[in-house]
């Protein structure tokens, strides 16, 4: 049985995180809306002022997978969580327990730091989310994600003066 290890991620990373993301959207049927560069990613995860944290994945030494998260914040709870942006497992990792390990090691990190849940989206038709409730995590029939993106974005940033309002 291979091994397979969780390691933090490191700013070398970045080229095996864009590989990662642009894999999973191409999973996701949106392989063109990738944007994100290497230094999109050097910036914001290891710049003045980080805004995320990763986690890599590896079986026998190569890496095979990711976890990509950020802080939120629940008013209800009024402790901050642990939002993952994505979790990716190359298709022949798979079989090996490699995206529980990745999960684990996010709620270990949670749990840790006094936060009190990890949230994730997962899309509809995805064959993963049979995974995610095997793995404990509940869907929210009654929250549904909105999105506030492009030229939608610029006009209502757009209502706002110069000054605060």
């Amino acid at each position: 049985m291979p091994t397979v290890t969780i390691r933090p991620a490191v700013e070398e990373d970045c080229t095996t995180i864009l590989r990662f993301v642009r894999e999973l959207a191409e999973f996701e049927r949106e392989a063109d809306a990738v944007k994100a560069t290497e230094e999109d990613f050097r910036r914001d995860g290891w710049g003045p002022q980080p805004v995320f944290e990763a986690l890599i994945a590896e079986l026998d030494g190569a890496p095979v997978g990711f976890a990509l998260t950020f802080r939120n914040f629940s008013t209800w709870e009024g402790r901050p969580g642990l939002y993952v942006e994505d979790l990716y497992v190359t298709p022949d990792a798979r079989r090996y327990g490699v995206g529980r390990k990745l999960l684990a090691a996010v709620a270990k990190r949670a749990v840790e730091r006094g936060y009190r849940r990890v949230d994730l989206s997962v899309l509809d038709w995805n064959p993963a989310r049979g995974f995610y409730d095997r793995v404990g995590f509940r869907q929210m029939k009654e929250w549904l994600p909105y999105r506030l993106t492009g030229e939608a974005l610029s006009d209502l940033a757009a209502e706002v003066g110069t000054g605060e309002e």
